[in-house]
């Protein structure tokens, strides 16, 4: 009964997982009704007999765009009880069942048959709905090489009703698991079963699909993978290789390293894909029905077993922002039928986002693609007039456009000069606003854990939206246009705010590297940022981005088109009889064909200007030849329309003049050259050309390749047409991955027109070898693989428990902090009860940055201070006033510490009494003294040796600095620096790495440390002595502590810093106090904590446990919220210098409040100092001098007995001398109005507020 109650709760569990037809994209599996009469079923070895589990594979080679496969059987003709089976990108075209499924097996005791088989077939199912059932065409033609499966061709009497599987049950044992491998329309032979070890295969259910109760199967968390263990694919490691340093992982890499698995995608992963458009079209009737199809031609149509959401805006009437009177058809969906419209497309799971149409038009044809569009495609322009301009200039520029139109024909320019004023503004404020509106329609369609993939550039900014309100999301972002150079793209006012809004995706995805290439540049260039290889969950290593303690990851991977949807479109009717017919208006010839929309970029005077030169050279192709240019309208450019449309008419004029019907065009709309349109055209085309300048995704030349396909064949090669050559433009995403077609650079005219001389003599052979060659490509892969092997890179994306999120910055600067767990804001309250409570307290505080304003931040204000043209920064008279509150307390050991040189140190802050002072990074160091008038005494830490070393490395570093533009060096006393922070980032790290291997080899006899470092700040290669930083001084302060406390063990301590420098300091301090938390913990028989985190550097600070209290308390501090080896921030200098004023005001109020006892222990000249005419101090400690620490005849401690008032006042009455008189009662003393009456404040813990 047990058992049974829980496996009860099992399938209740199960049961909230199992209803898929939510998704849209696949039938109702079984309910708990059915599960529950299956477990009883099964649960009973005398009705359902012996049980053997199976996992189904099946190899499903043309399986089409948007199609999944499900496992049916035999007896369940009204398909209730279907099995889903998945793939993955690695595992493609092998589909399996989520978990092995059970089995029933005849009983040899119930008289069963033992010649039974297990009868089942797999259903194919496309958007969600039962498309067909497998076919003998399923069957992939090298099944003989991928299984050892005999083919046969079936009988004609085999209809699709008898078209089955067979397993034969007496093949299979009782408890044993088994593989099933099936070809997808194979069913003849024997078949393939593979036995699993039961010890080794880990079965998480084991509900059965062919038991006597007739129950289905249902779907559960299990992989394949974990029966049949890891591909080496998955989980080989590949070559570490960087393309910059690599950034810094400011996380655990050890709990990363653990917790390495196999990424694969399920039922239960869900996906919010969201684009500028649904792709979907939408249809309304006269009647005012509303309807909706899948738009098959959009990349992100696409069908998955995933739980896929699509977010976007409706591509109807109105949506390029154009608006007519009210109740004008072209304001987009009337707002009374939105409702309609939503219940339209919820079938589809699309979500719409309603966007008024000006607002988006504004986004869309001003900002998208007025100002983005040409910048993203490397053009800009200066020369260009501008939109709605107060002059312009009226002369006849006919003789200058002829002069330069065989060049480029102004291809350069592209509309207006941006800038962040006037109409750019008010474009980029509607940019920013339509992607504000689709955060809000994302948000509430977000479930957690569900993945968010953001696409094109119309939504750029958009993660920054979704990372303040879903920060745990995993986003992706995809362009599909080009990037540009950092030369180009910092020509944009935003580019900073489009750059980060970019990195607060998890992913950023390009078709090519080429364009991820120069993502990298401009967020290195203009950001500051690092890149390189880090590892990802499966072991393996990404290229990424360090931004804010966070790796974006860089995937580039080139989508390609769905073979099985476009086979079938050139198998219609309508689509053979358009081509047929072109064929014979153009009998004969030899066609060539090109698909381009009428803007400048897409290079189509180019294109004729290389007709013109391969007719002029060879004429006697004239008639012989004809080029089809279809030209679709491109409203949206304006300008750049109008004239390349113009351009290209008058020299297609100027050709059919000199050789009539050599050209024929022909202009469309978008919507009547669709893919069934379009086929038909490349169906006849024997040479298709894709020629543009610069240019983002175009899978023209792909679909142009698989329309022939068949030339490959024999019965293809008996046409007689000279066909399957691609002439492909260099400055086409597509040309890295078609490999046979004919390259070339349209920007050259004389290299056009040898590829159209190329194309018409090109030999059989050399033909069909690159048909071949580009086939390979468009075969292998498809849409779905591309978007699988994406979505794989997006859920390896580690947002580890060991790593906090939160987020900083306001508007567009918002960014996303990766942080170790922990790190928090400072606790002033806590902090200031352990300061209270100790009784031996170091301070350490760093200089630039922390106290003090930092001069490196700016690049001009540190290159004049180091040449000394500039004064640095002088700390304010606060400043010098908090610092000297801190020394007055006894109890504190203060240092500042500081990277400057001494003698600029002892300048401003030798004045202070009992600061300690280090300068040049803990090589110096000026011990605590109350003797201030006199020079400062200086130690070294380190013995100081041979200096030559200096003139030998200033040597080298000069040779360096000639040929670095922007460096310069930078002396002190003991180091001497390589400045490159003004140079060009990538060459100036060049130059760093090739002189810090220059240094080391010519240094390496002398006892200096060299340290490229400062990366993120520009940064510098710096020679020093060895041993020397801010961490060694912090050591051997401490060990110093007690005889600069009276004895006293150190109890607490305070460090606080800003940059790389003082990484050292904190996480030496940090380290001790983690060491005194454990050997507390130990004493109590509590477990240790955690490991420190890997931003933590870790040495060896053992040698410093015999001078700190076993009560020790840590407290480490960095300024700016960034990752830091400091557990704790404050946000900026005077949040630092806030939180010091109040230890300082802490410190003074602890001393204020004496009991008679403590009176008692002063002596009698002390107390004499007490007259009406000497006001006493409000600082105790200030008063009574030295004298605090004596005893005066008393005990040790200082304190005499207690005794009452009375007798103290005579025994001041006793010492009295002359005129002095010191009250003899605590209320005459009160009485005096030496002491300023304050208000008594409630609680310690009031005190920061």
């Amino acid at each position: 009964l047990t058992f049974f109650v829980s496996l009860v709760r099992n399938l209740r569990v199960k049961k909230c997982i199992v209803p898929f037809n939510k998704t849209g994209i696949g039938p109702q599996l079984c309910g708990f009704n059915t599960m529950m009469n299956q477990a009883a079923s099964a649960s009973n070895p005398t009705e359902s007999g012996c049980v053997a589990l199976i996992s189904f594979r099946v190899r499903c080679e043309k399986l089409g765009h948007g199609e999944g496969v499900f496992l049916s059987r035999s007896d369940d003709p009204n398909m209730a009880r279907l099995i889903p089976l998945y793939t993955t990108a690695t595992n493609y075209p092998w589909y399996s069942t989520s978990s092995p499924l059970a089995v029933t097996l005849p009983s040899q005791e119930l008289g069963q048959d033992e010649n039974k088989v297990c009868s089942y077939r797999y259903a194919i199912y496309r958007a969600g709905k039962f498309y067909r059932w497998e076919e003998f065409s399923d069957a992939p033609p090298d099944d003989d090489v991928a299984m050892d499966v005999t083919h046969q061709q079936p009988p004609p009497s085999m209809t699709s009703d008898k078209f089955y599987h067979e397993i034969p049950l007496k093949l299979l044992s009782q408890g044993e698991s088994y593989i099933v491998n099936d070809l997808l329309g194979v069913v003849s032979g024997p078949p393939a079963i593979d036995h699993v070890n039961t010890q080794s295969a880990r079965v998480r259910d084991a509900s059965g699909l062919f038991s006597r109760s007739g129950s289905g199967a249902t779907l559960s968390s299990g992989s394949l993978t974990a029966l049949v263990g890891a591909s080496p694919a998955t989980t080989a490691h590949r070559k570490k290789v960087g393309f910059a340093p690599a950034p810094p992982s400011y996380h655990n890499q050890n709990i990363l390293a653990s917790n390495k698995r196999n990424v694969h995608l399920d039922s239960t992963d869900g996906l919010v894909v969201v684009s500028a458009f649904l792709p979907v079209h939408l249809h309304r009737s006269d009647t005012g029905e509303w309807s909706a199809d899948w738009d098959y031609e959009a990349l992100l149509s696409m069908q998955t077993h995933l739980r896929v959401t699509r977010v976007g805006t409706v591509k109807w009437r109105g949506w390029h922002g154009n608006h007519g009177v009210a109740g004008s058809p072209e304001g987009g969906v009337p707002v009374s039928e939105r409702a309609k419209v939503e219940e339209c497309l919820r079938p589809f799971n699309c979500v719409p986002v309603w966007i008024e149409t000006t607002l988006f038009g504004q986004m869309y044809n001003g900002f998208c693609k007025g100002v983005l569009w040409p910048v993203l495609h490397n053009v800009t322009s200066v020369y260009s007039s501008r939109r709605g301009g107060k002059t312009e200039d009226k002369r006849d520029m006919a003789s200058d456009e002829d002069q330069f139109s065989e060049v480029c024909t102004d291809d350069l320019a592209q509309g207006p000069i941006h800038g962040d004023g006037g109409k750019e503004a008010e474009l980029w404020s509607a940019y920013t606003a339509v992607n504000r509106h689709f955060a809000n329609t994302v948000v509430q369609c977000f479930n957690e854990g569900d993945m968010v993939w953001v696409h094109g550039f119309h939504l750029m900014v958009l993660p920054s939206y979704l990372i303040r309100r879903i920060p745990m999301a995993k986003v992706g972002l995809f362009l599909h246009t080009p990037f540009p150079s950092s030369e180009i793209f910092r020509t944009v006012w935003c580019r900073e705010d489009l750059l980060r809004g970019m990195l607060n995706a998890d992913q950023v995805g390009f078709h090519l590297f080429e364009y991820g290439r120069h993502f990298l540049t401009c967020c290195r260039r203009l950001l500051g940022l690092n890149y390189g290889m880090i590892p990802d969950a499966s072991g393996g290593f990404n290229l990424a981005i360090e931004s804010n303690g966070r790796h974006v990851t860089i995937t580039s991977i080139h989508a390609g088109v769905e073979p099985q949807v476009l086979n079938q479109i050139l198998t219609y009717n309508s689509t053979l009889e358009k081509a047929h017919a072109i064929r014979q208006q153009y009998l004969g010839k030899i066609v060539f064909c090109a698909i381009d929309r009428l803007e400048s970029l897409k290079g189509i005077p180019l294109k004729l200007l290389g007709l013109e030169r391969f007719l002029q050279r060879c004429p006697q192709w004239a008639g012989k030849i004809v080029l089809i240019q279809v030209g679709i309208s491109a409203f949206e450019r304006f300008d750049d329309y109008v004239k390349t449309k113009k351009e290209v008419l008058e020299m297609v004029t100027k050709l059919n003049s000199q050789w009539p019907g050599c050209v024929q065009f022909e202009e469309c709309d978008e919507s009547q050259m669709r893919l069934q349109q379009r086929m038909a055209l490349l169906r006849a085309a024997d040479v298709v050309l894709v020629t543009p300048i610069r240019d983002g995704l175009n899978l023209t030349p792909l679909e142009f390749t698989l329309a022939h396909q068949d030339a490959l064949l024999p019965i293809g090669r008996n046409d007689g047409r000279k066909r399957g050559v691609c002439i492909l433009s260099e400055f086409s995403s597509c040309t890295r991955v078609m490999r046979g077609a004919l390259h070339v650079n349209p920007w050259k005219v004389a290299e056009l027109a040898h590829a159209y001389h190329q194309a018409v003599t090109m030999s059989e052979d050399e033909r069909l070898r690159r048909l071949s060659t580009a086939s390979e490509f468009v075969t292998r892969v498809t849409t779905q693989r591309w978007a699988l092997a994406v979505m794989l890179d997006l859920k390896g994306v580690t947002k580890a428990d060991s790593v906090q999120y939160s987020g900083a910055g306001l508007g567009l600067g918002y960014r996303l902090l990766g942080m170790d767990t922990g790190f928090q804001s400072l606790d002033t309250n806590a902090v200031a009860k352990q300061f209270k409570n100790a009784r031996s307290r170091l301070i350490l505080l760093d200089y630039g940055g922390t106290i003090l304003r930092n001069d490196n931040l700016d690049r001009l204000t540190r290159f004049q201070v180091v040449k000394q043209v500039r004064a640095p920064s002088l700390p304010t008279a606060g400043i010098i006033s908090t610092l000297k509150d801190l020394c007055a307390d006894k109890k504190n050991i203060v240092f500042v510490v500081s990277g400057k040189e001494r003698h600029s140190l002892a300048k401003t802050l030798s004045h202070i009494p009992n600061l300690g002072l280090a300068a040049e990074h803990g090589m110096f160091i000026s011990w605590p003294t109350n003797k201030v008038s006199g020079k400062r005494v200086w130690e070294t830490i380190v013995a100081q040796q041979d200096r030559s070393w200096r003139s030998i490395a200033i040597s080298i570093m000069e040779v360096y600095t000639s040929r670095t533009h922007g460096s310069y060096i930078e002396e002190t006393e003991m180091k001497v620096l390589w400045q490159y922070r003004d140079a060009d980032p990538e060459f100036g790290y060049l130059q760093a790495r090739e002189l810090e291997d220059h240094l080391a080899n010519v240094l390496r006899s002398f006892s200096v440390d060299i340290l490229h470092g400062g990366v993120e700040e520009g940064g510098y290669v710096e020679v020093r002595p060895k041993g020397v930083n801010k961490g060694v001084l912090a050591m051997h302060v401490i060990q110093h502590c007690p005889q600069l406390g009276g004895g006293q063990k150190l109890d607490f301590a305070l460090v606080m810093g800003d940059d790389h420098c003082d990484e050292p300091m904190l996480s030496v301090v940090r380290q001790i106090g983690r060491r005194a938390i454990n050997a507390r913990r130990a004493r109590r028989g509590e477990d240790p904590l955690n490991d420190l985190p890997a931003s933590v550097t870790l040495v060896d600070v053992s040698s410093c446990d015999d001078f700190i209290h076993p009560e020790f308390e840590a407290v480490t501090c960095t300024v700016g919220k960034k990752p830091s080896a400091a557990n704790s921030y404050v946000h900026d200098v005077d949040e630092a210098l806030e939180f010091l004023e109040s230890l300082a005001r802490l410190a003074s109020r602890v001393h204020r409040y004496y009991s008679s006892v403590d009176l008692r222990s002063y002596d009698g000249n002390t107390a004499s100092s007490f007259a009406p005419d000497q006001p006493v101090q409000t600082s105790w400690g200030s008063a009574f001098g030295n004298s605090v620490g004596s005893t005066n005849g008393n005990t040790g401690t200082g304190f005499a007995r207690s005794m009452s008032l009375g007798e103290m006042a005579g025994d001041i009455g006793e010492s009295q001398q002359g005129d002095r008189r010191v009250s003899a009662n605590l209320n005459e003393f009160l009485g005096m109005g030496t002491i300023e009456d304050e208000p008594e404040e409630e609680d310690d813990d009031a005190f920061f507020f």
